[in-house]
């Protein structure tokens, strides 16, 4: 009996010391950053993150390329101050060693103070920034953001249902790819053989987005899809092979075809870009593959656009 007294004890000093989390880490839909929200704090509905229900204290979670967290560990190494000259901070997580800075500054709406967070992810880094404003400070106050930031932590994947699901359209055909990836949560979808530590572009891969510009008029479109596929990401050397309007499931559509150089081994790769038209955004749909994989890998490109459809 005195043991079970003696546990009990302990277990009551431990939630006494422990931070006001609302749950266990939490993951944002589509990001592989997550962390125990403070009590208080939901989903966030116009960002990846929480947000208090007045929509004042905001907790943003994001992925940045894997460079970004060996910058900051670099730069902090050589010259240990901010460039806001503030002195960074660093904290321990399951996901190793962050660094932080908290800064004073203002708003629309008066003061607030501003916490940002790198953290190492693997392939990519992770951020966390906070915005709390001075009359929500008591509650959330440095020490609370700082126990929320050392509760952070990453996940290898997202799961493909949950990134499939917060897209505006359905993808039936999977086309047997290896990786799914969402570039931006929601936008942009990445289908890949490759992966992020070996790069996308030795092996075929597709891109598929929702563009919110579209040409005013129909004979726009030509000379639109010729820009937009000369000014892929990546690509250097490009040159159009052919470039003609078609018709995607009834829908007016342009497709154009490049030959280009692409990623760090300047390999040779052949690009189609599917632009279909229709409604308020038009769908964008990217396919790369290297040179002498083209005839193989075009199939399969063509088999998910034709799985594309608009999310009821």
């Amino acid at each position: 009996m005195k043991c079970f007294r003696h546990l009990t004890a302990v277990a009551l000093l431990v939630a006494a010391i422990r931070p006001a989390f609302a749950a266990d880490v939490t993951y944002p839909p589509g990001v592989r950053v997550g962390l125990a929200p403070l009590v208080g704090l939901i989903r966030a509905k116009t960002f990846t993150g929480f947000e208090s229900e007045d929509q004042s204290v905001k907790v943003l979670v994001a992925e940045l390329p894997a460079d970004a967290y060996k910058e900051v560990k670099t730069a902090l190494s050589t010259n240990p101050v901010a460039p806001n000259g503030s002195t960074p901070q660093t904290i321990e997580t399951s996901a190793g060693t962050a660094y932080y800075t908290v800064e004073t500054a203002k708003d629309a709406n008066g003061p607030v103070r501003r916490y940002s967070m790198m953290l190492p992810g693997g392939t990519f880094s992770g951020y966390v920034a906070v915005q709390v404003p001075e009359k929500a400070g008591k509650i959330y106050s440095d020490d609370a953001v700082r126990q929320m930031f050392a509760s952070a932590a990453v996940r290898k994947e997202v799961p493909v249902d949950e990134q499939l699901g917060m897209m505006p359209f359905k993808l039936s055909e999977m086309s047997n790819f290896k990786n799914v990836r969402t570039l931006a949560p929601g936008a942009a979808l990445v289908l890949a053989d490759g992966d992020e530590a070996t790069g996308f572009e030795p092996a075929p891969y597709m891109v598929i987005g929702v563009l919110g510009a579209t040409p005013p008029e129909p004979d726009d479109r030509g000379r639109f899809a010729q820009q937009a596929a000369t000014q892929i990401p990546g690509i250097r050397e490009a040159r159009i092979t052919m470039s003609e309007p078609i018709r995607i499931d009834g829908m007016p559509a342009y497709e154009t075809r490049i030959d280009a150089t692409s990623g760090k081994d300047n390999t040779l790769v052949t690009i189609v870009q599917w632009l279909r038209f229709g409604g308020p955004n038009m769908l964008r749909i990217i396919g790369s593959a290297p040179r002498d994989q083209w005839s193989s890998a075009f199939p399969r490109f063509r088999a998910v656009r034709d799985g594309i459809q608009p999310r009821g």
